[in-house]
């Protein structure tokens, strides 16, 4: 648990114990269940590079098909690193009581979305001006 009190907004209560415990356990349950999905899909990828494509009898379609597949499989797993990136950070920032603070003003976050999402990092009107661009 961090050492001082993590960042509120003006309007919000500051976090409590229970409170952190829950985003921590819900980060940390995350983390593992990432890390074993990337495990999988990393086990999948590498077996079928493995394999090789296998052209005799394949026509285009399917040389096609199997192309698209490892293409969404390789997306898949950069997705999955991208979260558990992510969670690792947000795991970091409740460690170094950094966590809730917007990473682009400065400002709390808010509670409320850092409860709904976690791993956010902007408060709202960062992520509106992010999202604009």
């Amino acid at each position: 648990m961090p050492k001082k009190s993590l960042a509120v907004r003006a309007d919000e209560d500051p976090w409590t114990n229970d409170e952190l415990a829950s985003v921590t356990d819900d980060l940390n349950t995350d983390l593992e269940r990432l890390q074993d999905e990337l495990d999988v899909t990393a086990r999948e990828i590498q077996d079928r590079l493995r394999d090789g494509p296998d052209s005799s009898g394949s026509d285009q379609a399917d040389l096609g098909s199997n192309a698209l597949e490892r293409d969404s499989e390789l997306s898949l797993v950069a997705n999955q690193r991208d979260l558990l990136l992510q969670t690792q950070r947000a795991l970091e920032r409740l460690d170094n009581g950094t966590y809730g603070l917007c990473e682009s003003c400065g400002e709390p976050i808010g509670k409320m979305r850092l409860m709904a999402f976690p791993r956010a990092t902007l408060c709202m009107s960062c992520k509106k001006l992010e999202e604009r661009r």
